[in-house]
């Protein structure tokens, strides 16, 4: 093997291998634009929880209605 086939594979392989880096890029750039929209939504749904729990709870300390 010559010194310039192997140059030329060399720059096959890392053409190869920028390709595949962004490509890995591409995917966790957007995977971590999932996570931050989970996050957010996980926040707002343990609002909501807690919200439930807090009327559920209130409700719960009122004295029976006079007729009972």
């Amino acid at each position: 093997m010559d010194l310039e086939s192997r140059v030329t594979d060399l720059e096959a392989r890392l053409a190869f291998q920028d390709d595949t880096i962004q490509t890995l890029n591409d995917v966790l750039v957007e995977q971590q634009r999932l996570v931050e929209r989970l996050q957010l939504q996980l926040s707002a749904l343990a609002r909501r929880q807690e919200e439930m729990q807090s009327s559920l709870d209130a409700g719960e300390d009122e004295a029976p209605p006079p007729h009972y």
